[in-house]
């Protein structure tokens, strides 16, 4: 139901938007509405001195940006949304939960270490483009804030042949926020998001504080 409804969501703003687009005029004011959906590859930075390496990752988001021009000609805007996000991270920083306390280790005799999160996000963006009101290919060039909410996430561990896993570790943070940048022409276009916080409130591994950061980078695409 839930696909069935984002599908028929998204084909009528696609059909307003085009219906919208064809009736301006060069000069009109208009919006550049959009929705997005990013394709990256994903890494941990600021890892822990013992935290040697992080395997293959990978995240996706999609969602709706509003656009709010600033200038009569339209190429500067100011946009805001709000979307779903899901991470998926196979690395060495193993993560249990221990009567509610969360405990940092290494996964060095782990055959498999993964963390899956899902999150709801919050763009906000300051936009310039080459656009008019009836020119849809266009260079652009977007930036500004992403704010993550997490409302899932689960470490699972595989040692020995024993799956553990952890869901909604309590040393996870919830809210957090990084700077995005998008350049391009048309619909595609190159991608880099960078967390300004760290992954864990009050995490240590043998003495030393974790503050794990991610970075994401790879291609983005906006619909109108």
């Amino acid at each position: 139901m839930n696909k069935l409804f984002f599908s028929f969501f998204s084909l009528l703003f696609i059909a307003n938007s085009y219906s919208q687009k064809d009736s301006l005029q060069l000069g009109d004011r208009y919006a550049d509405d959009q929705l997005y959906m990013a394709i990256t590859y994903a890494q941990f930075s600021n890892q822990p001195s013992t935290i040697t390496r992080s395997r293959f990752s990978y995240a996706f988001s999609t969602g709706f940006l509003k656009d709010i021009i600033l200038n009569k000609k339209g190429n500067f805007s100011f946009a805001l949304g709000v979307g779903y996000g899901f991470d998926f991270f196979n690395h060495e920083l193993k993560v249990s939960e221990i009567n509610n306390t969360t405990v940092f280790d290494t996964s060095e005799n782990s055959s498999s270490n993964i963390f899956r999160a899902h999150n709801l996000e919050f763009p906000l963006e300051i936009r310039w483009r080459t656009s008019t009101a009836k020119k849809y290919d266009f260079w652009r060039i977007y930036t500004g804030v992403k704010f993550l909410y997490n409302f899932s996430n689960t470490f699972s561990n595989t040692e020995n042949s024993i799956n553990l896993k952890y869901t909604n570790v309590a040393a996870y943070r919830k809210l957090q926020y990084g700077l995005t940048f998008s350049t391009g022409y048309t619909e595609f276009n190159a991608y880099l998001f960078y967390s300004l916080t760290p992954l864990f409130e009050n995490a240590t591994i043998q003495g030393e504080d974790i503050n794990t950061q991610i970075i994401k980078f790879g291609l983005i695409f906006y619909i109108l």
